[in-house]
């Protein structure tokens, strides 16, 4: 099966430091996943709770946030999104979603490496886990 018939990870990157990142990626020439998404944000801080689910909830297998960690620009924004994401963890399990489909990590401007493997990482959970909805959550 390609990855182009997965369910579609979606990636909110910021645009201080992770979508340099991702950009580096493209000028390496490198490859990840065909259902790759990125989607360019000043701040994952911004999107709330419901965000996340409703993107469960439209077939988004997988979600990945590339922040800048607690070098973001924005004072306190990194906080208040890990704060938000324990939350969503929690709503994850409600709905019998496994949090592995959720991943926050820090991903700086030259970090191809890192982009690369997680990008890789999310997309075996996916296809282990197929589209969401069906799994039970991850205890």
């Amino acid at each position: 099966m390609s990855s182009r018939d997965l369910p579609p990870i979606l990636i909110l990157a910021t645009e201080a430091c992770a979508y340099p990142g991702a950009n580096s990626v493209g000028q390496a020439h490198l490859g990840y996943p065909d259902n790759t998404c990125i989607m360019r944000v000043p701040s994952p801080a911004m999107f709330p709770e419901r965000f996340y689910l409703e993107c469960f909830d439209r077939g988004v297998g997988g979600i990945i946030i590339m922040s800048c960690g607690v070098e973001c620009p924005y004072e306190g924004a990194y906080e208040v999104l890990a704060k938000r994401i324990d939350r969503v963890y929690q709503l994850m399990k409600q709905r019998g979603l496994s949090a592995d489909r959720l991943r926050l990590t820090a991903i700086c401007t030259v970090c191809n490496r890192a982009f690369i493997k997680e990008v890789n990482q999310m997309a075996r959970v996916v296809a282990e886990l197929g589209p969401p909805g069906g799994e039970r959550a991850a205890a």
